[in-house]
């Protein structure tokens, strides 16, 4: 068991070998950095406007800028787009994002520098249509595919053209569906079967997308790709990482931080583009945020088989210590080591709201189960919230019931006095194989290990010495304690997202502590942002639900209603209801796929108007945008899905 630990360090900090692509002078690949890109929301029949939101991209670093083109008038007015930017100094290179019309895909893959084609809809008509293949027909239809998709290939090759098949797990054809299921191997076999033709046609210039709102599907989904890639064509292409839809502000950073990060983390990614509900320009900033944290790569990875799965679906298995480790959903800890004076209001921001003609608290969904403190309070915390205090304090206390020890290794081995119901011991990840030799000789009784890394340390080098715990069979509870990039907010909550969210996936699931960052002034109360973080990066692992989900797309030129205003709309009137998967959708391309994985969906009909679905069905047909929300909350109403506010 000891080598395969071991085995994780192999191309801990390195990348996957891939080809190079070029899409007009940019090159993409491993031997490139990683590239950046956003997508315009402005109308692709608006020239100006569309100039100046590319000018406004390039100048926030984006190394690629993504347009749609609905239609072939679309695709042909690209040629005024880029002969504006090239005018006005900008030469970033243009991608056309193409739906349903390989017209469109040709006349755009005549002009621009790359063409995204969707294999689920490029020659697909999605009708969520069950039907039962033999091998013959199945032929057939990929005979079909192939005749429609050869005239873009070539003309890709005769332009130079660079072609992302970028496959979205909430478009896979009803033929993927019929034959491979709602998987991550059926997203895989949609790109595959286009990569097969292209190669066959001695097309090589490709880049490959393997998309879902979920991050743990397209996390999962990436890796098959690569496998299969490599086992099939004993190479791999660039691949471009994103969570498609993955919301506004907290979390749709944390969504993409996760997604992204844990791929980046394990060396999987050429180029990355954040899909967030808000300008496109302010993608940038979080793009940059994710991708450096992974710069540091010196070594390209050609065997496949030292590549550290992103997730596993299991759990480590831990006793249960009071109410950490075991089957306990994790533990989230508020530090409140740095801040002075705590009183009953200080715990507003961590979930707990005191109300004093009544001498009571209420909690909320994302209460913090602990705080750490470096004193006894002052006031009677609330009864179901655990302090966590340094260990020299603890021993002082004559009322010791709500407050725990947080000991060294060295004051554990020395202390004359340990709590009979939990002890927690702060050791650095370096003394993990020094904690396990010496567990043996110490008093182990109720032990919960809180796990402390320096901030320049990755979780994966975290990884590989905490998994020594797991193959001891000690199954002590861990809490970890994550530590922030502090420069801006975008860097704060992704250094937290991806470096809890790839120690959650990997299977350590007791608890969270974040640690906050040194200059703690530039952030206005900084403990319910931590707690806010916190609870997102559980939500977003599916590790401990404690709020409404938003499945929300990125505006684009195919959007038929504002979605910044309408999604916080929606957010205002539901984001009580815990548990709750909502997705809002600016229209049908990717709205009823991605809707799978969300119980109710807000999606745009035509202008003005929005249909809602419950899962996959639609229940409302072309309802007016001014009611949409309202007729929203009484479908879930009517569904027996609704609570009201506390």
């Amino acid at each position: 068991m000891e080598s395969n630990i071991e085995d994780l360090a192999i191309g801990m900090s390195d990348r996957l070998a891939t080809v190079v692509v070029k899409a007009g002078s940019l090159m993409i690949g491993s031997a490139f950095p990683i590239r950046l890109q956003t997508m315009t929301t402005t109308d692709t029949m608006d020239t100006v406007a569309t100039v100046n939101q590319v000018i406004q991209c390039a100048d926030a670093g984006a190394d690629l800028v993504r347009i749609t083109a609905p239609g072939l008038h679309d695709a042909e007015n690209l040629l005024n787009i880029q002969r504006n930017l090239h005018k006005s100094g900008c030469f970033v290179p243009l991608v056309a994002d193409i739906h349903f019309t390989p017209n469109a895909a040709e006349a755009a893959a005549r002009i621009v520098e790359k063409v995204r084609i969707n294999p689920g809809n490029y020659a697909d008509k999605k009708k969520f249509e069950t039907i039962d293949y033999n091998d013959d027909t199945y032929q057939y239809e990929l005979e079909r595919i192939r005749n429609r998709f050869v005239p873009l290939v070539k003309i890709c090759k005769e332009y130079g053209t660079a072609l992302r098949i970028g496959t979205n797990h909430g478009s896979l054809s009803d033929r993927i569906m019929s034959r491979y299921g709602d998987s991550p191997i059926g997203m895989v076999e949609s790109a595959m079967e286009f990569l097969r033709i292209a190669e066959d046609l001695n097309f090589y210039n490709i880049v490959l997308s393997m998309k879902s709102s979920n991050p743990l599907v397209m996390i999962d989904a990436y890796y098959l790709l690569v496998q299969n890639m490599q086992k099939e064509l004993k190479n791999c292409y660039p691949l471009h990482l994103g969570v498609t839809e993955a919301g506004d502000s907290e979390q749709g950073r944390i969504k993409s931080a996760i997604g992204i990060g844990t791929l980046l983390e394990n060396g999987i990614g050429d180029t990355i583009r954040v899909s967030l509900t808000e300008p496109p320009e302010l993608e940038l900033p979080v793009c940059r945020s994710i991708v450096n944290r992974y710069t540091s790569g010196k070594r390209l990875i050609t065997d496949t088989t030292y590549l550290y799965p992103g997730f596993r679906s299991d759990r480590v298995k831990t006793a249960k210590i009071f109410n950490i480790g075991g089957d306990a959903p994790p533990a989230v800890v508020a530090d409140f080591s740095g801040i002075n004076n705590i009183g009953r209001d200080t715990l507003a921001a961590v979930g707990y709201l005191y109300d004093e003609p009544t001498d009571k608290w209420t909690i909320g969904n994302a209460a913090a189960d602990y705080i750490f403190v470096n004193d006894q309070l002052t006031f009677s915390p609330p009864g179901m919230m655990g302090i966590i205090i340094p260990a020299g304090k603890w021993e002082k206390f004559p009322d010791q019931a709500q407050y725990f020890p947080l000991f060294t290794l060295a004051e554990y081995k020395s202390s004359m006095k340990i709590s009979d119901r939990m002890n927690l011991i702060l050791i650095n990840h370096q003394e993990v194989n020094s904690f396990i030799t010496e567990v043996g000789v110490l008093q182990k009784k109720n032990i919960v290990l809180v796990i402390h890394a320096d901030e320049s340390i990755n979780a994966r080098t975290c990884l590989t010495k905490i998994n020594y715990l797991e193959v001891s069979k000690q199954r002590i509870p861990c809490i970890f304690q994550c530590y922030p990039d502090d420069r801006s907010t975008d860097d704060l909550i992704v250094g937290y997202a991806a470096y809890a969210g790839s120690i959650i996936l990997n299977g350590w699931k007791d608890g969270i502590w974040m640690i906050p960052p040194t200059e703690a002034d530039q952030f206005d109360n900084l403990p319910a942002i931590l707690n806010n973080i916190t609870f997102g990066i559980l939500q977003v692992t599916r590790s401990r639900i404690s709020g409404t989900e938003y499945i929300s797309c990125p505006s684009c030129g195919r959007t038929l209603f504002d979605l910044q205003t309408t999604t916080e709309k929606v957010r205002m009137a539901t984001s009580h209801l815990k548990g709750l998967k909502i997705a809002i959708m600016g229209c049908i391309v990717n709205g009823p796929g991605e809707m799978a994985d969300a119980d109710f969906g807000y999606v745009g009909s035509g202008p003005g108007k929005i249909s809602l679905y419950k899962g996959k069905e639609v229940i409302r047909r072309n309802v007016n945008s001014e009611v949409a929300v309202d007729t929203l909350v009484g479908l879930i109403k009517e569904f027996g899905m609704w609570a009201d506010p506390p």
